[in-house]
């Protein structure tokens, strides 16, 4: 089984990962979703959590081979950034939602040399919004962001133009069609949840 199929797998058995067609969940965002995902979860398996952070491992030296550092986002993308850092036996630091409100105001938080090529890890993109400001964030701070890995992507429309315009590449370990797929191949869809699906992930906000 390939990664990306085996990391989908895992996430629908251990329920990381919920598919609800016909009782959508509703996200902060307001949108009415037939998925709900939980990655936090990964953390409390450690064959799970081991192929994840070898799988990002893999992937960061594949896609950007000139990386230097590794970041993760607060707060899911921190414990997957520090498994991955150490596998790969380089620096890790982290950022936080906002800037502290006392000390020093850092939002970027680890020694970071000011040549450093960091590679941001989450363990979630929907529309990349939360991301996105991390590596801001970053930049602000006069250090080199090479681009985004993370553990699932929705695959929606927004996260493709929001990535677009920041003139940042994102990778991830599985996306939302092969969990899908995967999702059929265990008998946990029918056709016509299927087709509900795909219809949401094309245009979430219209979606019914």
């Amino acid at each position: 089984m390939q990664t990306n199929e085996q990391i989908a797998k895992d996430l629908l058995d251990i329920q990381a990962v919920t598919l609800s067609p016909n009782k959508p969940f509703t996200w902060a965002s307001g949108i009415k979703a037939p998925i709900y995902t939980d990655n936090r979860l990964t953390i409390g398996y450690p064959e799970i959590r081991s192929r994840i952070s070898a799988g990002l491992a893999r992937l960061i030296m594949t896609e950007y081979p000139t990386v230097t550092d590794i970041g993760g986002v607060v707060t899911a993308g921190i414990p997957h950034a520090t498994s991955t850092a150490d596998r790969l036996g380089l620096p890790l630091m982290y950022v936080r939602a906002k800037p502290k409100d006392h000390g020093a105001g850092k939002q970027v938080e680890g020694h970071v040399a000011p040549d450093a090529q960091v590679v941001l890890i989450d363990d979630l993109i929907s529309t990349g919004g939360s991301v996105l400001k991390a590596a801001e964030a970053v930049q602000k701070a006069g250090i080199k962001v090479l681009g985004v890995a993370a553990i699932f992507t929705y695959e929606l429309p927004a996260a493709q133009e929001n990535f677009a315009k920041a003139g940042l590449p994102l990778h991830t370990l599985t996306n939302y069609t092969t969990l899908i797929h995967q999702a059929e191949k265990a008998n946990i869809l029918t056709a016509t949840e299927r087709e509900s699906l795909l219809t949401w992930r094309e245009d979430p906000w219209a979606w019914k």
